[in-house]
């Protein structure tokens, strides 16, 4: 009952949100960010509702995203697979957000987020 939500998002791999953390947040006068995976994003949304706004952001394409992560250099291919098969799952259910923001250009990225906050928060 200490997190607002939380998900095994890899086998072995849990995050989630404290509930003390956004009480503190929310104490000191500020919004919050969430950077969760879909099904935190959507759990969250479900419990707020119109009090949050949801933002997906995707890349062009699952090939794009393959290609990214390869030149990064960071992961083996296998923890590269292992990314792109949760990234094609989560890809259904960008329908179940507010605002679905594409990557394809960062400072373009950037901007769309940008507004879809600013526009929320007025």
């Amino acid at each position: 009952k200490d997190f607002l939500e939380w998900e095994e998002v890899y086998p072995g791999c849990f995050y989630g949100t404290l509930k003390s953390e956004l009480e503190r947040i929310w104490k000191a006068g500020h919004a919050v960010v969430f950077d969760v995976d879909v099904v935190g994003g959507v759990n969250i949304k479900k419990i707020f509702g119109d009090q949050a706004l949801s933002v997906f952001i995707k890349a062009p394409s699952v090939e794009v995203l393959r290609q990214r992560l390869i030149g990064r250099g960071t992961d083996s291919m296998e923890k590269i697979e292992q990314r792109v098969a949760k990234a094609e799952y989560e890809m259904t259910f960008a329908d179940k957000f507010d605002v679905v923001i594409v990557n394809d250009n960062l400072d373009t990225a950037l901007v769309e987020a940008e507004k879809a906050v600013r526009d929320f928060l007025k």
